[in-house]
């Protein structure tokens, strides 16, 4: 779901103007006026790109082992998401999210929609949507995820990377990291898991660099 800690604050920005911005484009008018907005987001990205690359070299995180295989197919659907590590998008101060699943579709296009949706402490239900492609097509638990606009996908720092480490021979649970250990979730079928099978998938999580005295179990019922 990466440098997660940097990936929503960038993704925020781009979108922000873009939807501010959109409604004065009418295809096929205003064609000037929209190629110099679209030359004005890329200036912005390429500066967040260099900041995000100098980052990322200054603090590399070491490579995650990840399961030797996953269908795709089989591993699309619902899940819910059972507990995680606090992260700067998910716990904001008064919006912390629960009730949070994700739902992975698989398209025509070698991509895989995803829709995550959560409740904040409002009561509101707020939902993102995004894509998902392959990273590693050997395995297929290397994949990246963009929750900005598809027509910026080009640019490499919109995608986060979701690293699938654990997975059930069934599919009825999963355990996603990202490399920069910021970013850890305990995903299942159902609203909840057995407590056996969640401090074993801790284990492995903490056996690869992960702080799972951090992990708090995300409210579903």
């Amino acid at each position: 779901m990466v440098p997660h800690s940097l990936l929503p604050a960038l993704d925020s920005k781009i979108f922000l103007i873009y939807k501010k911005q959109k409604c004065q484009f009418n295809e096929g008018k205003n064609m000037a006026k929209r190629n110099l907005f679209i030359g004005f987001i890329i200036s912005i990205a390429i500066v967040d790109l260099c900041t995000l690359s100098f980052i990322s070299i200054a603090s590399g995180s070491p490579s995650l082992q990840v399961v030797p295989s996953v269908n795709l197919s089989q591993y699309s659907g619902l899940w819910y998401e059972f507990a995680r590590l606090p992260n700067s998008f998910q716990d904001k101060e008064g919006k912390k999210c629960d009730f949070v699943t994700a739902e992975y579709t698989m398209r025509k296009d070698d991509y895989i929609g995803v829709v995550n949706s959560c409740r904040v402490e409002n009561g509101e239900t707020k939902v993102a949507k995004g894509v998902a492609r392959v990273t590693d097509k050997q395995t297929n638990s290397r994949l990246e995820v963009n929750f900005g606009p598809e027509f910026l996908g080009f640019l490499p720092f919109l995608w986060g990377n979701y690293n699938i480490i654990e997975l059930a021979p069934d599919y009825s649970y999963a355990l996603v990291g990202s490399l920069d250990r910021k970013g850890l979730w305990v995903l299942s079928r159902q609203p909840q898991l057995d407590e056996v099978i969640y401090e074993q998938l801790l284990d492995k999580a903490a056996e690869q660099g992960f702080n799972v005295s951090l992990v708090k179990k995300t409210k579903q019922i």
